[in-house]
């Protein structure tokens, strides 16, 4: 058995493995560009097959090539439907389709080669006998659904922009959500959306503002050698013609900063102002005829209201909670959980000081009880967590949560069944409600910290 496992802790599966999962959580996102989207591409085809294999050996010539078949159908546009039937059925997967990666596929070669040599290998250095190869085995696992997984990313609903110097030629393929527009040895670069290294608290303005404090250095990186910084300070004015229109623009540095407005076919259509690259004051936006078709107010780059027109006049009002707002109500859910806690608690104590027997039940009762209620625990907290709006959630965060929480509830069911011993039936549904509740104050206070940084 553990010369079968002799693949997995070899060193280029490790090499591969380590550089498969800091690639998908870091480089891809600090560095984004030819070199890190085929990095996962290379590392990934390496460690898939040989991973199967060990696990199916006699198996292994349909594993390699199934697993070439299935990347060459990945990578294609036939893949599209699967993709958009398991995402809505099961959870969010997504790939990139680039005919390139399929130049990948010799690694499989290698693949093969290091696998042979390595199950036939009987010695082992010191570090390889010390290596666990199921927890090699786990990391693996983990490694195939973040290659897969859906990015993180902030989408931008009014234009934002970047100045640059440069007097390098730019490949717009090379940059996904970028567009660029060169005044002599000026670039201006506009961006869609723009790539996060973590899923966000919230979705909003105040995580919008805080992923493009320093938008034209992060689009200066991703762009890569031959663009430079404009200085702080340095005011230029530039009109820019987009297929949306002409904008009008100021750059204090590289980033907006000032008065906005956006005409098309000579009309305005988009008025508003930015400071140091985030939107301030009322923006407003006009229909075709010239006519107000909506006005939105921000402050310090957070929406506050939003305002509907219809002929001139205000249809709709909606107001905007803004991230302190947010956390603020987050305080007030925390406490009524709280409180809800203090309640289940009390009638705990009450049915155990009013009842002195202790509630008669075959042993194999009370284990099946332990082992059980951790899973309605944890179903409780997840209804909890989608009644107070905290949806943000993202597969591996759900099944994190719920082996968190078989882990530290089954421990403590054991000692009230046990240990306390029960005094009524309803304790059973007092203990599963207080554990839930308890759980999901800890997470919704590590959620309010998160909000109120």
């Amino acid at each position: 058995m553990q010369q079968r496992l002799n693949p997995i802790v070899s060193f280029p599966f490790i090499l591969c493995l380590g550089l498969l999962i800091l690639n998908d959580f870091y480089l891809k996102t600090t560095y984004h560009n030819h070199v890190t989207g085929k990095l996962s591409d290379l590392c990934g085809l390496f460690i898939f097959p040989i991973f199967w294999s060990v696990l199916l050996p006699r198996y292994r010539s349909a594993i390699f090539i199934a697993t070439a078949l299935f990347f060459v159908y990945w990578k294609s546009t036939y893949s599209q439907p699967f993709i958009d039937f398991f995402s809505e059925t099961f959870f969010v997967i997504e790939r990139t389709v680039d005919l390139t990666d399929l130049f990948v596929l010799p690694v499989l070669f290698a693949a093969w080669i290091s696998l042979n040599k390595n199950q036939q290998r009987s010695e082992h250095s010191l570090w390889q006998k010390r290596t666990n190869p199921y927890i090699i085995g786990a990391i693996a696992i983990f490694s195939f659904y973040s290659t897969s997984k859906p990015r993180y990313t902030q989408r931008f609903d009014q234009p934002q922009y970047v100045l640059l110097k440069s007097n390098k030629l730019i490949d717009i393929i090379d940059y996904e959500h970028l567009q660029y527009y060169r005044f002599d040895s000026l670039l201006v670069v506009k961006i869609e959306e723009l790539d996060l290294s973590k899923q966000p608290i919230k979705y909003d303005d105040y995580n919008k503002n805080d992923a493009i404090k320093n938008l034209d250095y992060s689009v200066s990186l991703m762009i890569g050698n031959g663009v430079q910084l404009v200085k702080p300070g340095t005011i230029t004015y530039l009109n820019i013609r987009t297929p949306e229109g002409v904008d009008s623009v100021r750059f204090n540095g590289g980033r907006l900063d000032g008065k906005f407005i956006r005409k098309k076919d000579g009309r305005v259509v988009i008025t508003g102002l930015y400071k140091k690259g985030i939107e301030d004051s009322v923006w407003t936006f006009q229909n075709n005829n010239g006519k107000f078709s909506s006005k939105v107010t921000f402050v310090n780059g957070e929406r506050t209201k939003k305002q509907l027109f219809e002929n001139e006049s205000v249809i709709k009002t909606d107001y905007v909670n803004t991230r302190e707002d947010v956390a603020r109500y987050k305080l007030i859910q925390i406490a009524i959980l709280i409180l809800l806690c203090i309640v289940i608690a009390f009638l705990l104590i009450k049915n155990y000081r009013q009842v002195a027997e202790k509630l008669q039940m075959k042993k194999l009762w009370k284990w099946i009880l332990c082992i059980v209620l951790p899973l309605v625990v944890w179903c409780i907290h997840f209804a909890i967590t989608l009644l107070l709006g905290d949806y943000y959630y993202d597969i591996f965060v759900v099944f994190g949560t719920a082996i968190l929480t078989y882990l530290i509830t089954c421990p403590l069911f054991f000692v009230a069944v046990f240990g306390i011993q029960l005094r009524k039936q309803i304790d059973l549904l007092w203990y599963t409600l207080l554990f839930a509740l308890a759980f999901s104050i800890w997470i919704e206070i590590d959620i309010y910290l998160e909000l109120a940084v």
